[in-house]
């Protein structure tokens, strides 16, 4: 592994050297920190919490009412994309997916409402933990002259069982035919042998 920072060559090795070193590699450590403090500044997920308000600023990025510094530092940090994708459907739900609010359902220009009307199908859990985010993100990154509504979806899981059950089936048809009755009768004659005797008595 090479060293990041090297001596001139003239200089010998020993215990003095090497402390040399070690004492320059920790004072240019400690420049090198000192130079990236404006730097890391900029970051707002990282910046010190008085920056962070002056970049949101900057960003149109207000904090709401019990808001915690995670959401708050997410959504300045995400504030520029935001805005690039206000207002279209497919933008509504990257700003939810960037805040990690989840899953979202769009719809608009429904027949049973009003034409201006935007429907938003969220679950419980989402309105519950993110009411005071959700109306933010409409209030600031919505269609303008347009009314948003939040819909509840509630997942039902539905199970089936199949399984094999042994049968046996017939099918009998039954069908009706009228025909004139008619009975064949056939007479043979046939020669049988037989005995015949005549017995005559008298009185003298």
């Amino acid at each position: 592994m090479s060293e990041k920072y090297s001596l001139p060559v003239w200089i010998k090795g020993g215990a003095q050297v090497q402390a040399l070193k070690t004492s320059i590699e920790t004072m240019w450590a400690k420049v090198e920190g000192w130079l990236k403090i404006p730097l890391d500044q900029m970051d707002a997920t990282t910046c010190h919490p008085y920056v962070l308000g002056l970049i949101a600023y900057q960003r149109d990025v207000t904090r709401f009412e019990n808001e915690s510094e995670s959401i708050y530092r997410k959504r300045v940090d995400v504030a520029h994309k935001n805005l690039i994708d206000a207002g279209s459907k497919q933008g509504f739900e990257r700003i939810f997916e960037r805040l990690g609010i989840g899953y979202l359902e769009l719809d608009e220009r429904l027949d049973s409402v009003e034409w201006d009307v935007i429907s938003l199908k969220v679950s419980d859990s989402q309105i519950s933990t993110n009411t005071k985010l959700l109306d933010n993100i409409i209030r600031q990154y919505g269609r303008t002259c347009r009314r948003y509504e939040l819909t509840v979806l509630t997942p039902v899981s539905i199970g089936v069982a199949v399984s094999e059950v042994g049968h046996v089936w017939a099918l009998d048809v039954a069908r009706e035919v009228i025909s004139p009755w008619q009975a064949d009768i056939n007479i043979n004659s046939n020669e049988s042998g037989h005995v015949w005797a005549l017995d005559v008595a008298s009185v003298s």
